[in-house]
Parts: C-alpha cells; structure tokens; sequence
C-alpha cells in the first residue's frame, strides 16, 4: 500500500493544526516525523488514522480515496506513549485481543500472536500480566498487538518517551529489526534527532504544523534545505550567527572573519545566516579556521563528552566536545569553526551552502 496526503490542512478552533502536508508514504518503509512539541506529529497521525477529519485536502491509499473513510473501515494500528494494555489480561490475551474482535479461527489467533511475541522478545512471558513486566516489556506488548494484526499502517506515537535511558537505548536498536520483519508503513514520532537517525528510513521535519522537509534521514540531516529544517534536526540545537559577506571574507559579529573560499567564494556580498552544530566547535585552533572569543556560561559533563554554553558578543554558543572539561563560569574560552562545517542560509532561511562531509563522525554515532 502507498498512503499518499495532498494538501492536508487542519483546524481546530480557528487554531491551525496542520498547514497544507502533502506526503507520500510506501509499503515497507519506516517514516519518522520529527519536530518539537505541537509541531503537527500527533494531529498528522490521527489524521492519518481516520481518528480525526481533515479541514481541507484528501488522502489516498494506492489510488483510492479513503478521505472521509472511519478508523474501523481503515487497515491501521497505533502505538501511543503511554503504556495502553489491559491489566486483568495476560500478555497472551492483549496481544491477541484485536485478533478475537475479528473473529479470527483459533488456530490463527495462537500462530500470529505467538509469532508478534518471538519478534518482540515476549515469548516467556505470555502467560503474565502487564503489570508484572518491565516498562520496556509493557510497550513491547503494545507494540506486539498493533504488529499481530498485520494493518497496513502502523502509527507510533513517541513510544518511548516514558521509558527510562537503558530501556529507550534497548528498544531503539530493536525497532529497525521489527520493522524490516513486516511489510507495513510504520510512522513514527519523535521529538529527538537522535532517534530519527538511529531508525533510519526516511524523515519528515515538522514545524508549526508545516512539512519542512521530507526524504531519507541521512540526506535531510547533511542536506537540509532550509534553516528550520536544520534546526529541527539538529541536537543540541544548531548554532546560528548573522554574518556579512564582503571583499571576499565571511564576517561574524564582532569581527571575526574568515576568508570565503571555496563554496563560500560563490556567495554575492550581502548578509546571511550561518548555522554550525555543536560538534563541529573545536577548542583547538585549526589550519583555516575561525576563532570566537567568549566567557563559558555553564559546562554540563556526560561522562564521554562535554557540553560547553559559551556567551560571546551577544552570542550563545554551545559546542560539544569530547572527554571531561571542568571549565568555571566566567572564565574565557575561544572556539575553533572549521569553514568547511558551515552552513550558509539566506536572510529568508533558505539553505545555500552546506558542509562538504561524506564522513561525519556525528552521524556515524547516531548523534544530531
């Protein structure tokens, strides 16, 4: 099946929802959309569902117009956050619950519900209830029911927002594997880039209930097209600076500048916006580089990496870097910007330069 949306709108109260979504979703892949709270994910997906009309535009599954068509009469599944299960029934039962709605031979019921438990590691728990599981294994029986009825869509909405650190990092590698094993459109909402780039598949960024952007996951975060968009995919957020292009150098606030070679050397003279994320701030001065003088705000140390809030001329900075750095507030610091990490975006936000890095390390660690 292939789920394709035109010029979907919605509006709630003369609040606007969504604005115009047009998207196109194919069987067997995984689709994340991604953008902060009240961005649209939550109202595209219910839209998607049939759980709420659209205000204006239509939707098509393989050509055929299911606009107006109810929940009950689609081929759908949704996942929400929040641990939906029936706590009187047994693992067994609430996977098996949509199946016995049907009407389905006995004999099925016990072959799909038990084949949905291998696929999310349930297998020795069927006969316990959800309340004796782990949080992990309480939304791995969410998932296994929506996965058992085989619906052509199947819709998570932030599945693991409520679980802890270890559980999240446990069913993030595990999901990619579910969804390969079946052959649905699986939708699925996030606030964090990390995720998005971790699943793979493709991404749609999000904003005010707009679609920014919309194709493979790696393609949208090295090559978003537009400001917004890269802001969106960006984790911690993206450093952003007004600049000026003039007699061949790049021109920070403050002053510092940089010659515009290269890609840069296209740009008319004018002014723009550059955009930098955090891990491509170095402490060390490099060949070519820009260098920003500021005071550190506050350091927040992970463990492996450090967070550095930097505060210069009238900018804030954060740069992640690795390893422990104990740096005091108010002590100075300056920041290395390697040019060839710039991205470059018009006074309307629209993207016209972007890194040249086939090999970013930060994509490889599933880092936005």
């Amino acid at each position: 099946m292939s789920l394709t949306l035109q010029d979907i709108s919605l509006t709630v109260d003369g609040q606007h929802h969504l604005r115009d979504i047009a998207l196109t979703l194919e069987r067997g892949t995984v689709n994340v959309l991604l953008g902060p709270t009240r961005s649209g994910k939550t109202s595209l997906m219910r839209v998607m569902a049939g759980l709420d009309p659209a205000t204006s535009g239509f939707m098509t599954a393989d050509g055929r117009d299911v606009t107006g068509l109810p929940v009950k009469k689609r081929s759908v599944a949704m996942v929400y956050q929040q641990f939906i299960n029936y706590p009187a029934l047994t693992v067994y039962e609430n996977i098996a619950s949509p199946l016995r709605v049907r009407g389905a031979p006995k004999a099925e019921i016990d072959r799909r519900v038990r084949a949905a438990a291998a696929l999310l590691k349930l297998d020795n728990q069927l006969e316990k209830t959800p309340l004796k599981l782990s949080g992990g294994q309480q939304q791995r029986c969410a998932i296994a029911r929506a996965v058992v009825r085989q619906a052509d869509l199947v819709l998570l909405d932030e599945p693991l927002a409520n679980l802890d650190y270890k559980l999240r990092e446990e069913l993030r590698e595990e999901l990619p594997r579910i969804f390969a094993e079946t052959n649905a459109i699986f939708v699925y909402a996030t606030t964090e880039p990390t995720e998005a780039l971790m699943l793979g598949g493709n991404t749609a960024c999000l904003s005010e209930g707009r679609l920014l952007q919309f194709g493979p996951a790696a393609q949208v975060y090295r090559r978003p097209t537009s400001l917004a968009a890269a802001r969106t995919f960006s984790d911690p957020p993206m450093n952003v600076a007004e600049v000026m292009k003039r007699s061949g150098r790049l021109v920070l606030p403050g002053g510092a500048a940089v010659a515009a070679d290269g890609a840069l050397a296209r740009l008319s003279d004018g002014p723009y916006q550059i955009g930098v994320r955090a891990h491509h701030l170095r402490l060390a001065p490099m060949a070519g580089s820009i260098s920003v003088t500021g005071t550190v705000d506050v350091t927040e140390i992970t463990g492996s990496e450090s967070y550095i809030h930097i505060h210069a001329d009238a900018l804030r900075w954060v740069a992640l870097v690795g390893g422990v750095h104990e740096l005091e507030p108010g002590s100075p610091i300056t920041i290395h910007i390697d040019p060839a990490q710039l991205f470059v975006f018009d006074t309307d936000g629209n993207v016209v330069v972007t890194p040249d890095s086939a090999a970013d390390g930060a994509l490889q660690r599933g880092r936005g």
